[in-house]
């Protein structure tokens, strides 16, 4: 088992959010991943990584989705915002990830949280005190920060560099290094 925890978003994170196909303009009921997508998350998941979704959006879309990819079980936990009644970057969306894992306050300091969106992914980590990993290579969404909240701990711009990240990450935590350099800023509650 690896050290450091994963949470990761879906849509423009590992889903190309392009090519969803939707009922009455809602579920979603097939869409295709990034490519590469599904052999890094298998990857990882058979690798050691606890890995959480930390989505927002309707559990049956991402249900069917990674059904449809034959990647359910590559993730420890589902927190979704319909299920949870909030959306990111609202703190209760990464507690109930960490509550439906076990983990506690002193986890936090292993907590990945990997995502395409500054304004939810990226502040909601930061504000809870988690790693924050913008996924870079999101062609619909803002890249730059506005606010020093939205500041990412680590840009990927491309999703193959979550993997080689990742093992960096949890070498440095096993030699008792911080794995983020930490925005006082940005930490505020």
């Amino acid at each position: 088992m690896k050290d450091i925890i994963i949470f990761i978003d879906s849509g423009d994170t590992l889903v190309d959010e392009s090519t969803e196909r939707r009922v009455n303009g809602r579920e979603v009921f097939s869409a295709e991943l990034f490519p590469g997508a599904a052999e890094i998350l298998a990857g990882l998941h058979e690798a050691g990584y606890r890995i959480a979704l930390v989505a927002d959006g309707l559990e049956v879309s991402f249900r069917n989705v990674y059904k449809q990819h034959g990647l359910e079980d590559c993730f420890e936990s589902w927190t979704i915002s319909e299920i949870v009644g909030k959306e990111k970057p609202d703190r209760v969306m990464f507690e109930s990830a960490m509550e439906k894992m076990g983990l506690t306050e002193s986890d936090k300091e292993r907590i990945v949280m990997v995502g395409n969106n500054l304004e939810r992914d990226v502040t909601g980590a930061n504000r809870l005190g988690i790693c924050s990993v913008l996924a870079g290579y999101s062609p619909r969404y803002r890249m730059r920060p506005e606010t020093e909240e939205e500041i990412p701990d680590y840009v990927l711009s491309d999703l193959r560099e979550l993997p080689p990240l990742l093992e960096l990450l949890n070498m440095q935590y096993g030699n008792r290094k911080k794995i983020c350099g930490g925005k006082p800023n940005a930490r505020k509650e």
